[in-house]
């Protein structure tokens, strides 16, 4: 019988012995940006007010960072070769897996989860207190976030990479989820003039794309969604 929750199966998928010069260098913007996020505040400053030189400093720390972590294959995706082939492997996902990935899942929830919550607060009080929310709460999500990662409770930063062919989903359904509805809301922010009405506009649209987009990968409807059938070889980015 058919499914309504599209698949893919390994058997399928091409194997890939090593990851190309430009496929390397294309990921590493990915993890940049990751970690170019994680100080909340700093980053809400520079969203709101356009940055400081505290920006431009902690943007070069990161890309040294990044860049020495990328040569010596410690990112994901900028590796020299493939770390996961096979799917339902009980394999030891490495330290810098779990890292960057635990940093990832911070950047995707913990904005997302202020944001929601100091749109329904402007809703409810009719003012903005986005600064005071982030100064207050950031840092304890990123801290809970953290502990999550450290104990293996999020998808794909577990002692093992036996689960890689779901968790992936969930990561990208986030991906999908997360991005498109921040940018909308980033842009309402930008063009609509600031009053009780647009208010309910911009929490509505925020709340109608991130349900929508997760419904749409709960049915693997988007890129690298569908959860991937155990059998033969694989590639997991």
């Amino acid at each position: 019988m058919p499914h309504a929750l599209k698949v893919e199966f390994a058997a399928g998928r091409k194997i890939r012995e090593r990851n190309k010069f430009w496929y390397r260098v294309a990921h590493w913007p990915i993890w940049i940006w990751v970690f170019f996020l994680a100080p909340g505040p700093l980053t809400f400053d520079l969203f709101a007010h356009g940055g400081s030189l505290r920006n431009w400093y902690w943007l070069l720390l990161v890309l040294v960072c990044t860049g020495i972590a990328g040569l010596y294959g410690q990112l994901p995706g900028v590796e020299p070769r493939p770390y996961i082939l096979f799917f339902s492997e009980d394999k030891a996902n490495p330290v810098y897996r779990r890292l960057c990935y635990t940093f990832a899942w911070n950047a995707l929830l913990n904005f997302a989860l202020l944001n929601l919550g100091g749109s329904v607060d402007a809703v409810l009080t009719g003012r903005w207190h986005m600064k005071p929310i982030y100064q207050r709460y950031y840092f304890i999500l990123l801290v809970i976030i953290v502990a999550l990662g450290i104990f293996g409770l999020l998808p794909r930063v577990g002692n093992s990479t036996k689960g890689e062919g779901t968790e992936r989903r969930y990561f990208y359904g986030a991906v999908w989820s997360v991005t498109f509805s921040q940018t909308l809301m980033l842009i309402l922010w930008k063009t609509l003039p600031k009053n009780h009405l647009t208010d309910i506009v911009k929490l509505c649209a925020f709340v109608v794309s991130l349900a929508g987009f997760g419904i749409a990968s709960m049915f693997g409807l988007l890129p690298r969604t569908r959860p991937i059938l155990p059998g033969e070889a694989m590639v997991a980015d």
